[in-house]
């Protein structure tokens, strides 16, 4: 059982690997058809161009007679002028392949000069690499913000002088007022008491 488990798991990795090395090393064209790098295809190369897309590491292959004819990458100018001078490239062992390592145009003519002008030329247009879209961002709920707490009040302070401030408590008002009225009570108590005593004595 765990022997068949370990040949599933390696099987579907060695299928990821081979999947993804294919899309690295993209695909393969064949210029022209069975009919390759020739001065009159059965399909002229413009048309050829226009129905296939083309992408960065796409190779092209070109099939044609070695020591006759050749394969040059040249500039826009050299292409429409058919200039052979100052390629970019030259291939010419006969079946070559070139790899797109950008995106933009190619341009592809004849190293014989007259095939160019015959028609024996071919602009590639690879496709702009698009970057992978990001993934979303996590959604976060916004809170909202907290209510600045008010300031604690505090006694205004009048320029005289520090402000009075109530009292809660009235029991240190009320034991004052006691204690003096009991103090009068006992002055007024032994006056009386002394006069009784003396009108006595008088009497």
């Amino acid at each position: 059982m765990r022997s068949s488990e370990r040949f599933s798991g390696s099987l579907f990795v060695f299928l990821i690997l081979g999947f993804l090395l294919g899309l690295s090393q993209g695909y393969k064209f064949y210029v022209g058809g069975r009919d390759g790098w020739v001065t009159s295809p059965s399909e002229r190369y413009s048309q050829w161009a226009e129905r296939n897309r083309f992408q960065v590491n796409d190779t092209i292959f070109f099939k044609y007679k070695k020591g006759s004819d050749s394969v040059l990458i040249v500039s826009k100018d050299d292409y429409y002028s058919c200039s052979t001078k100052n390629p970019i490239k030259s291939l010419t062992d006969g079946e070559s392949t070139f790899i797109f390592d950008r995106s933009g145009p190619f341009f592809f003519i004849s190293g014989d000069s007259d095939n160019c002008s015959k028609g024996q030329k071919l602009i590639i247009v690879v496709m702009a690499v698009r970057p992978k879209p990001l993934p979303p961002a996590p959604f976060s709920p916004i809170t909202p913000a907290s209510s600045p707490q008010p300031a604690s009040s505090s006694p205004a302070v009048s320029p005289d002088g520090p402000a009075r401030v109530p009292s809660t408590n009235n029991k240190s008002g009320s034991a004052g007022f006691t204690a003096g009225s009991l103090s009068v009570g006992l002055v007024l108590g032994a006056s009386i008491g002394v006069s009784f005593v003396l009108g006595g004595l008088l009497s």
